[in-house]
């Protein structure tokens, strides 16, 4: 730095080194700025409701699965950010914080696998996830968070809220139609290989049984 003639050092160069911590004290809602979309959303849209809703496609007994709201809202991010792999979208998930807070995860939990994403996603009949999910976004528009694409969707009362217009809209890449459309085909994959996997996993065992049955009859 030159100053009347004259050289003033700035001080020592400096130099960021890193090293990882383990957190003793850390809240995820801190970190996420009031003004973000996904905490905006996780204020303003109350999914409560889809616990009665999807109850009776569960079973009474056996491990707890992924909570229905996570599950949904995980769909709604996979929509908005324009998402259709289960793998990737965990993947995307990972990497954001306003995401993990709007899920309710913790940057330390282990989020579910994307297998799981599938495995919930053919619990459901086809028509009651479509219409859980639409009504899922629906809530979005209503809250003035999303700008729908179906007619469905465009004709919800959006709430006038002044505080919203300088505020951001998420705009889906795609129409809602189309986005549901993907997703049939990706289940449909999904259910495929889940059978083939099946048929591998307990076709030696039905032949290994079979073999023990004819050498039994052969030796009699």
């Amino acid at each position: 730095m030159l100053l009347q003639g004259w050289i003033v050092p700035l001080g020592m160069q400096g130099k960021k080194d890193y090293q990882e911590k383990l957190f003793a004290s850390f809240q995820l809602s801190e970190r996420i700025p009031k003004g973000n979309f996904y905490r905006r959303l996780k204020e303003s849209i109350d999914l409560e409701f889809l616990y009665p809703l999807t109850k009776g496609f569960y079973g009474d007994s056996g491990q707890k699965s992924i909570d229905p709201v996570v599950f949904f809202k995980l769909c709604l991010v996979g929509y908005l950010e324009n998402i259709i792999s289960d793998r990737k979208l965990m993947e995307h998930c990972s990497m954001r914080l306003d995401i993990l807070y709007l899920i309710g995860y913790d940057i330390d939990e282990e989020l579910p696998w994307h297998s799981t994403i599938s495995r919930t996603r053919q619990l459901f009949p086809e028509n009651v996830f479509e219409e859980v999910f639409t009504k899922v976004l629906s809530l979005c528009v209503e809250r003035g968070m999303v700008s729908g694409h179906t007619q469905a969707i465009d004709s919800a009362p959006v709430k006038a809220n002044a505080s919203m217009d300088t505020l951001e809209l998420k705009v889906p890449e795609e129409e809602l139609d189309e986005h549901l459309r993907k997703v049939r085909v990706l289940s449909a994959m999904d259910k495929k290989g889940s059978r083939t996997a099946r048929a591998r996993a307990t076709g030696p065992t039905r032949a290994n049984a079979a073999f023990r049955q004819a050498r039994t009859n052969w030796r009699r």
